[in-house]
């Protein structure tokens, strides 16, 4: 029988590292086939070859037993390849249905056809359960909005090979069975899928084969129902990972963050309704919800990106409402944003002053007036080791990196700042199982040594394992605040969907 995708030999270098190293990889024609590996081990270089975004150094790729050579992602499309990227392809200025129908338009006299674009779009959205306005500018949507929308446009494109990139990163798990569901509905009718994931329990819920690639070789290819999740960490990373954390050491201290009534307006709604909430030193207060319903406008109001209307942020003991953020920052907040591409980082400059930035206001890296290079360059060897980030030297822009180093660059410079306040959204998205293993420890350190730690996450295993109490938003409100102890993966997903247990009940 013919393979599907057949990649034999492939081989993608790049400055100072080789990303996939003479890789043999086969997916059989309708199945789900999980791809897993650390950040790092060429997973997505090697299936953005396959989707021609890259061409091989060396190899073939085969699909349905022909060879075939893409030049760009066109070429992929038209074979019938269409991939789902970690880091987006959307026009910003588009709406979402321009940005799906994009080079695919329908058009009526000639031109583009609108409302047909709006009307098919909306009828996948609804098909799938992939909550969008196909109307919305793509700029004033949130991250989670637009992982739907790219979705949409392989299905809208009818792909019979779909390669999803962490693509449950922001559902809950009643609509991550959802769109496992869709998944099995898609292998039914002879589709063929690849995922690319971190989510153990993902692989070994919605895969038929696992390929595990480790510092870009192929070192597993394991049928799923023969494995486990422990043996799949083994081999992605030469060791056993335990991703369990202690409770807090310390009783709780004095409030460090104090929002009270906070409300902010964003096209003409309440992104965020009368937040009130504390976060004492020693505290790590988790907030799940699905990714549109205010988490991140949450976020930006408390470190002064985003305006409010009403209400008041005390950092501290200091009521920063009207300060600006670099006033927030010296009052004691340090900030992980969600995303690390457009606001965390800066892709031309380097790793080291990635790593410098804020630090470099004051000492050490900065004396008499000016950065001390030398001071700079220790400080982000010294985070790199620390956070375990695969790059050539500390001079390569980060634009270069895997999303998951990436993410590292990010967390590693906001915790380096020992601030008493850690706002960090989505701070293990994209990375692998050893490096969640690796962050995890370092926030409960920070949570242990006094620090107070809003995490807002839609990894709710993330937010049960760390926080010991967790708010839920929707549409702006938060509209529970539970002990860990009370809290469940079930009971919380009814909250984020908008539902209560007594109307689940009634």
């Amino acid at each position: 029988m013919v393979a599907e995708i057949e990649m034999r030999g492939i081989t993608k270098r790049f400055p100072g590292v080789i990303a996939d190293d003479n890789v043999d990889f086969t997916v059989e024609k309708g199945e789900i086939h999980a791809l897993m590996g650390e950040n790092g081990a060429g997973k997505s270089i090697l299936m953005s070859q396959l989707a021609g975004v890259y061409q091989p150094d060396a190899g073939t790729i085969k699909i349905s037993g022909a060879e075939v050579k893409f030049t760009s992602p066109l070429d992929a499309i038209a074979a019938g390849v269409g991939m789902v990227f970690q880091s987006f392809k959307l026009f910003p200025s588009l709406t979402i249905a321009e940005n799906v129908v994009f080079r695919d338009e329908p058009t009526k006299g000639g031109l583009l056809d609108r409302e047909a674009a709006v009307a098919k779009v909306q009828e996948i959205a609804d098909r799938y359960g992939l909550a969008v306005n196909p109307r919305d500018k793509v700029s004033d949507v949130p991250v989670g909005v637009l992982q739907r929308v790219e979705i949409i446009k392989a299905l809208y494109r009818e792909a019979k090979i779909l390669i999803l990139d962490e693509p449950t990163a922001v559902l809950t798990p009643q609509e991550t069975e959802k769109l496992f569901e869709i998944l099995r509905a898609l292998k039914a009718d002879g589709r063929t899928i690849i995922i690319i994931t971190h989510k153990l329990s993902e692989v070994m819920s919605i895969s038929d084969r696992v390929t595990v690639l480790r510092d870009g070789k192929n070192v597993a290819e394991l049928i799923t129902a023969d494995t486990n999740p422990t043996e799949l960490t083994r081999h992605m990373t030469g060791r056993d990972v335990d991703l369990t954390q202690p409770p807090p050491k310390n009783p709780l201290g004095e409030v460090v963050l104090d929002v009270q009534g906070l409300t902010v307006t964003e096209t003409g709604r309440n992104a965020v309704d009368s937040a009130t909430f504390t976060v004492r030193h020693g505290e790590i207060v988790g907030i799940a919800g699905v990714a549109g319903n205010g988490q991140v406008e949450l976020a930006e109001a408390i470190v002064g990106m985003r305006p409010t209307v009403a209400g008041t942020v005390t950092i501290a003991g200091t009521d920063c409402s009207s300060l600006s953020i670099a006033a927030r920052r010296d009052a004691g907040v340090a900030y992980i944003p969600e995303d690390r591409h457009g606001v965390g980082s800066a892709a031309t400059a380097s790793a080291s002053d990635n790593l410098a930035l804020g630090h470099h206001r004051s000492a050490p890296l900065l004396k008499k007036g000016l950065l001390a290079r030398k001071r700079m360059t220790e400080h982000a060897r010294n985070l790199i080791n620390r956070f375990g980030v695969k790059i050539a030297s500390h001079e390569t822009p980060v634009g270069t990196l895997s999303g998951g180093n990436l993410q590292k660059v990010v967390v590693a410079r906001e915790m380096a700042y020992a601030s008493p306040l850690l706002i960090a959204e989505q701070p293990t998205r994209g990375v692998d199982v050893g490096a969640i293993e690796s962050i995890h420890k370092e926030l409960t350190a920070y949570r242990d040594s006094g620090g107070a730690l809003l995490l807002i996450s839609a990894e709710l295993s993330e937010i049960m394992s760390l926080a010991s109490r967790i708010l839920v938003m929707f549409e702006g409100k938060i509209v529970a605040d539970l002990p860990r102890a009370e809290a469940t993966e079930s009971l919380l997903g009814l909250y984020m969907a908008g539902h209560t247990p007594h109307e689940t009940a009634s």
